[in-house]
């Protein structure tokens, strides 16, 4: 059990949304049942999940184990690029999701792998084995998956360390002008929509994202991302800031859709990088652009012409 204490520097705000605005992995529904369950206290008491904080509380968070699930194994025609005994690269596809949740605990990654590997890590519990990052449901391409503890917290501290290197291409609608670019903006959760994320200075953490362009068309730009930090949604919500939000985007994407053969963004994790965690070996890892990416770009290539 993981245990968090928070001392309230606001007033006025209801706890759940307090509580949400530091943790950004947990929902407003899970946080309201754990103060239901007596998870949460201000001050040592329990309190209801309408209370509003006062400046100087103190909240004590003790985060409940995983409740057990049994996670089906499901055979799975499962791209994977790398596999050794500590490490596994897989190479995602569009509109998989990564990890069970509610509403989705068949047809995920985590169901794939446990059917084609016997071990993975349970550092993230069993809802997530092995997951050290994820990708969105509607982005294709590479993820690392640690086999063990060892690999999971490797993984883990070099991601935190930026050590890693993770590079995506998306065709973002716009043409952008110049060459490079650097998105040096906070990201956090949007107040008018929970589900979303947006850059605030508000309840935020760092985010960086650098691009450079690889190829123009008349109303796109195809750009390569580098992250240097990886927060939900990041390339999505900082390419919409700069206002070349990314095509076929249906949270942050242009309210006028631009009709194109892809289900979901244009997005794709084309290359990872990091250190073996047992050798400390540098491995890198290529996808090639998917097909529905492809035939998005020979579409744009024939009105550019």
């Amino acid at each position: 059990m993981n245990e968090y204490q928070l001392t309230v520097e606001d007033k006025g705000v209801r706890i759940d949304k307090y509580i949400a605005d530091h943790f950004q992995d947990w929902s407003r529904s899970l946080i309201q049942q754990w103060i239901k369950d007596g998870h949460i206290k201000v001050n040592g008491e329990k309190v209801k999940s309408n209370y509003k904080v006062s400046i100087g509380d103190s909240i004590s968070i003790n985060e409940p184990e995983p409740e057990p699930l049994d996670v089906k194994a499901e055979d799975m025609d499962l791209d994977i690029i790398y596999e050794d005994e500590d490490v596994l690269v897989v190479n995602k596809e569009r509109g998989m999701v990564v990890h069970p949740a509610p509403g989705h605990y068949e047809g995920t990654l985590v169901n794939g792998l446990m059917a084609h590997c016997k071990d993975l890590s349970g550092i993230n519990g069993v809802m997530r084995p092995g997951i050290v990052h994820r990708i969105d449901k509607d982005t294709s391409g590479l993820l690392m998956v640690a086999k063990n503890d060892l690999a999971h917290e490797s993984l883990v501290n070099q991601l935190k360390n930026k050590e890693t290197k993770r590079r995506y291409l998306a065709i973002v609608t716009g043409v952008i002008s110049h060459e490079t670019g650097t998105v040096d903006a906070p990201i956090g959760r949007d107040d008018k929509d929970r589900q979303s994320m947006t850059v605030t200075d508000k309840n935020s953490k760092e985010a960086v994202t650098h691009f450079h362009v690889v190829e123009r068309f008349l109303n796109n730009t195809l750009v390569a991302c580098d992250l240097e930090t990886g927060r939900t949604h990041q390339i999505r919500v900082h390419m919409k800031y700069i206002g070349f939000p990314i095509a076929g985007d249906p949270k942050y994407g242009p309210r006028k859709k631009q009709e194109l053969p892809i289900e979901g963004q244009a997005l794709h994790a084309e290359t990872i990088g990091f250190k073996h965690p047992r050798t400390n070996e540098m491995l890198t890892f290529h996808a090639p652009l998917p097909n529905d990416m492809e035939e998005c770009l020979k579409e744009l290539r024939k009105k550019s012409h």
